[in-house]
């Protein structure tokens, strides 16, 4: 799995994630901008992978969603 794009490892939930709330939630960024990093480009054709650091805040807004989303369902039955 370590040769799989950022990409390919969200595959089970990439199209279930709104992908503009979270490039505006928690990087201040559009949507096109999350799109091309997930894409490899920078949006003018070059290459614009993630860092480390947009990995590991990406990581960390998957975390705070899967809490809040935790959260919620739990709230439902108590």
């Amino acid at each position: 799995m370590a040769n799989l794009t950022p990409k390919q490892k969200l595959s089970d939930i990439i199209l279930d994630i709104n992908i503009a709330k979270i490039a505006n939630k928690y990087f201040g960024k559009s949507s096109s901008w999350l799109y091309h990093k997930f894409d490899g480009i920078d949006g003018n054709g070059g290459k614009g992978e993630f860092s480390e650091e947009e990995l590991k805040q990406l990581q960390a807004a998957l975390f705070d969603l899967s809490d809040r989303i935790q959260k919620a369902a739990t709230s439902l039955i108590n």
